[in-house]
């Protein structure tokens, strides 16, 4: 199970991630998001990071020429979409694609059918906004048949992991706001902790 931590905006934090042992990197590239990064910024933070660290960019209901040319400017691996791109946008994306998906006790689980060559995010729906707010939803919504092989977000964090890692076993989780001192700066003890304690688990099961 890898992790990713988003809303980064300063190279501090990211060093600090990434001497941790993050495996992914998230930039908020959404206006109305209390952690938005401009892309100039995210690309010089890009540039003084390890090559082997994926670099994704969150992208909300954008033109797919701006991403696709922003993506390949700033040194971007992987594209995150978390508004309502269809899969006709998905597919005209040049890098690689998570596609983000807002879960309530509504959620349709079937549209994630109609969409292909991308990995699945599930997040919390929230009124507060679109993603980081904070919020858990119930993982018993969860069908069986996709819980391996999606990236786990909304609300997660250190208390968390055990459960995640043995009963949902997710390719990644996605954290941010339990990482925080307040929106956009990270809290780098809270970073460390719950990288140790993700490896941990990791040298567990080996």
């Amino acid at each position: 199970m890898k992790i990713k931590i988003c809303g980064i905006t300063n190279l501090e934090d990211a060093i600090v991630c990434v001497e941790s042992g993050v495996d992914m990197i998230g930039f908020v590239f959404y206006k109305n998001s209390r952690r938005f990064v401009d892309y100039e910024t995210a690309g010089d933070i890009i540039s003084g990071l390890p090559k082997n660290i994926i670099k994704v960019g969150v992208f909300v209901d954008e033109s797919v020429s701006l991403v696709n040319s922003l993506s390949s400017k700033i040194g971007l691996n992987v594209v995150q979409l978390h508004g309502n791109e269809s899969p006709q946008y998905v597919s005209q994306v040049e890098l690689p694609v998570i596609k983000a998906f807002r879960v309530n006790d509504y959620f349709d689980w079937n549209i994630l059918c109609q969409y292909s060559n991308c990995e699945f995010l599930i997040d919390s729906f929230s009124q507060k906004g679109i993603g980081g707010t904070g919020e858990t939803f119930s993982w018993n919504l969860i069908p069986d048949k996709y819980k391996h092989s999606i990236i786990l977000s909304g609300g997660i964090s250190i208390g968390h992991l055990e459960k995640i890692y043995y009963e949902i076993h997710p390719v990644a989780i996605d954290v941010s706001s339990s990482l925080e001192i307040y929106p956009g700066k990270k809290d780098h003890t809270k970073v460390r902790n719950i990288l140790k304690a993700l490896n941990n688990l990791r040298r567990k099961e080996c």
